[in-house]
């Protein structure tokens, strides 16, 4: 295979300041312009979802792009690099923050919530940081934006400022600040120290497989660190902090779960698993079988935790855990279609899941319900946001003509590859699992009969937060029909 032609473009280096200059024009307007304020933020959003689109036909032309940004010293640059799974995930995001921030101005003003020029200078902030993730050209340029991204979520999750809030918020910076300096940097550092030649800092393109000079011990050990270290990811036992991230308002919940933090956590360990130790190293290690099953039993028992929420959103947190363990089980398995399965997930999964959660936060607003049990009849007064909690549903599940069928297909066709039959069928009862908990809350909103009259005078939330809810739901459809572009993208034929 030949190398791919390098293009040196300013562009990456744009998307990733493109939400400064918008958190500028956030903290001038203040809390008394707030129709400029939210101007401010849709334009930086605009301006970053452009700027990355734009680089979409020169990656599917083969090329990729960079900017070199810093020599540090030695050997050890900040680097930016676009490539095709790069790419993808960098329009994921791009894209749907344009729809988050929508749906927050709705949901922000719907409940009058305070200090919300933090909110959104923060909210900008973290979509800077998963732009430097996305764009990382190695495992320096990564651990300084992932961190940047567990710092600049903190005031997100705290955003409520009460007791339960403060909570959430130092488990939630406690767990991925101890495993990054305890786990991941050690991991680096021995990189660092002990490879020679290339970058020293495991470029993503020079220095692929060369874990493979470590011996066998060596290469579990840093295996190890890394899926750990990353404990964005959420892997069990490392993930406790997700769930009690929900104390955030739902549009921090969307941008948690869909769109930012765990994404990042699997995007970086797809980095990891596919271009620091390569699928000839993986597969050749014989004790990398492990983080396939830490995946597949993170998958499993988050799913069946999720059947036993009645809290609406943390049932879709566990929800995510299980999802998340799709992504590092495509990753690890170390074939070209289950990796391509693991990069496609993250796109499916995110449209999915961030229709769900905007979903949620639109039930609460309208009616100040949080509970699945407290949904009968709901979906009668509340049809457009029921459907669309469907329609993200189905996709989660895996079902055609949805989005979520390509990925969790190409996931299969990878176990297939390896002769792991058994993933398959972790695969299938976990797809399973997500219907008896998903389902249920449609069932329950379309036919169930209502408690009390009390919701007779129920309806829709404000538009802005429905109209994103709905075009989130239609990606979905759109995911599955123009699937091609992104099988290209991550190296797979349509």
């Amino acid at each position: 295979m030949n190398d791919p032609v390098i293009v040196e473009d300013i562009r990456p280096l744009i998307a990733l300041l493109a939400p400064w200059a918008g958190i500028i024009g956030i903290i001038w307007a203040g809390e008394k312009r707030a129709n400029l304020r939210e101007m401010f933020t849709f334009i930086a959003a605009s301006v970053q979802a452009a700027v990355v689109l734009s680089l979409v036909p020169i990656i599917l032309s083969g090329a990729v792009v960079e900017f070199h940004i810093w020599q540090i010293f030695s050997h050890v640059p900040m680097l930016l690099r676009v490539d095709g799974p790069g790419l993808l995930f960098a329009c994921v995001a791009s894209v749907l923050w344009i729809a988050t921030t929508l749906y927050a101005v709705g949901y922000m003003r719907g409940l009058h919530e305070h200090a919300q020029t933090r909110f959104y200078s923060f909210f900008a902030l973290s979509l800077s940081a998963t732009m430097g993730v996305a764009f990382s050209a190695n495992l320096l340029t990564i651990y300084f934006f992932y961190e940047m991204l567990s710092v600049s979520t903190f005031p997100l999750v705290t955003h409520m400022q009460d007791k339960q809030a403060r909570t959430g918020g130092r488990t939630y910076l406690g767990y991925l600040l101890f495993t990054s300096l305890c786990l991941l940097l050690p991991a680096l550092s021995w990189c660092y120290v002990w490879l020679d030649g290339g970058s020293m800092t495991m470029d993503f393109m020079a220095d692929v497989g060369k874990v493979g000079n470590f011996g066998e011990t060596t290469q579990i050990v840093l295996l190890f660190l890394f899926t750990f270290g990353f404990a964005k990811a959420g892997l069990m036992p490392a993930h406790s902090w997700l769930p009690g991230a929900m104390v955030a308002p739902t549009p921090v919940s969307a941008l948690l779960h869909a769109v930012a933090v765990v994404k990042v956590g699997v995007f970086c360990l797809y980095r990891v698993y596919a271009d620091v130790f390569g699928p000839e190293v993986l597969a050749k290690m014989g004790g990398e079988e492990w983080a396939m099953v830490i995946a597949s039993v993170t998958i499993i028992i988050s799913s069946l935790i999720a059947l036993s929420q009645d809290n609406l959103k943390r049932r879709l947190a566990f929800s995510t855990i299980g999802q998340l363990g799709y992504i590092v089980l495509g990753a690890a398995i170390a074939t070209d279609r289950g990796q391509g399965g693991a990069v496609l997930h993250i796109a499916m999964h995110a449209c999915g899941k961030i229709t769900l959660f905007f979903c949620a936060g639109a039930i609460f607003v309208a009616s100040g319900k949080k509970y699945v049990s407290e949904l009968r009849g709901i979906g009668r007064k509340m049809p457009l946001t029921m459907g669309a909690f469907m329609i993200g549903s189905l996709s989660v599940i895996g079902l055609p003509p949805l989005g979520g069928f390509i990925s969790k297909w190409y996931l299969a066709l990878g176990a297939l590859d390896r002769d792991a039959m058994w993933v398959v069928v972790v695969l299938l009862i976990s797809s399973l699992l997500n219907v008896f908990y998903l389902l249920p809350v449609a069932v329950t909103a379309f036919f169930r009969t209502p408690d009390t009259e009390k919701d007779s005078a129920l309806k829709e939330a404000p538009w802005p937060c429905v109209v994103p809810l709905l075009l989130t739901a239609l990606g979905c459809f759109l995911l599955f029909f123009w699937s091609d572009s992104l099988l290209q993208m991550v190296g797979l034929q349509p």
